[in-house]
């Protein structure tokens, strides 16, 4: 099979799928209702809740949906991403500290930008390439994501805040976009 990529979710395609939407972006958090779409990889979900902390207490956002993926080497049920969508107005995902996570991160977000919730994903800097190939395969290689350092997994419960909130500005700017107000 000539330029044959090998998709890791056990599919081979010859082309690259059209353009993934995009989910429109608000103006800012104020009053968002925020989901967490949380990993049960080490550290994930301490990490998430103090992202979700200070979105919520720095930005104005609410917190209304809290999900733990049964499994974090696997994209989600089109069940769970339509309930999420339905209770949630943006959502951060991770932490993808491996390969499987940060793939299955990737393919969560682009399924839920597609239901049309902006989504930011927080991946670590060692699993790029698995991130954008990913994307690149479910229709997204324009598919923008936040970084923290590598691992996530060792960090005390002290460096787990620093690190979710190193990562705030990135967050925010990745689903809101304040020329959306004008």
């Amino acid at each position: 099979m000539p330029n044959a990529i090998l998709d890791p979710t056990g599919a081979t395609r010859l082309q690259k799928k059209a353009a993934a939407p995009r989910a429109a972006r608000r103006a800012s958090l104020a009053g968002a209702r925020v989901g967490l779409l949380i990993n049960t990889k080490q550290n994930a979900r301490p990490f998430l809740e103090e992202v979700g902390r200070i979105l919520v207490e720095d930005h104005g956002a609410v917190i209304t949906a809290r999900h733990t993926k049964l499994n974090f080497a696997a994209p989600e049920s089109q069940e769970v991403i339509k309930d999420l969508a339905a209770e949630a107005e943006v959502i951060v995902t991770g932490v993808g500290d491996c390969g499987s996570c940060s793939a299955a991160a990737a393919a969560d977000s682009v399924v839920l930008e597609a239901a049309g919730v902006p989504v930011a994903a927080i991946i670590t800097e060692s699993f790029r390439t698995t991130v954008e190939k990913m994307a690149e395969l479910r229709g997204a290689a324009d598919f923008k994501y936040a970084t923290t350092a590598h691992p996530v997994a060792v960090l005390t419960d002290e460096q787990v805040k620093a690190r979710a909130a190193s990562v705030i500005g990135d967050v925010i700017a990745l689903v809101t976009d304040p020329s959306a107000a004008a």
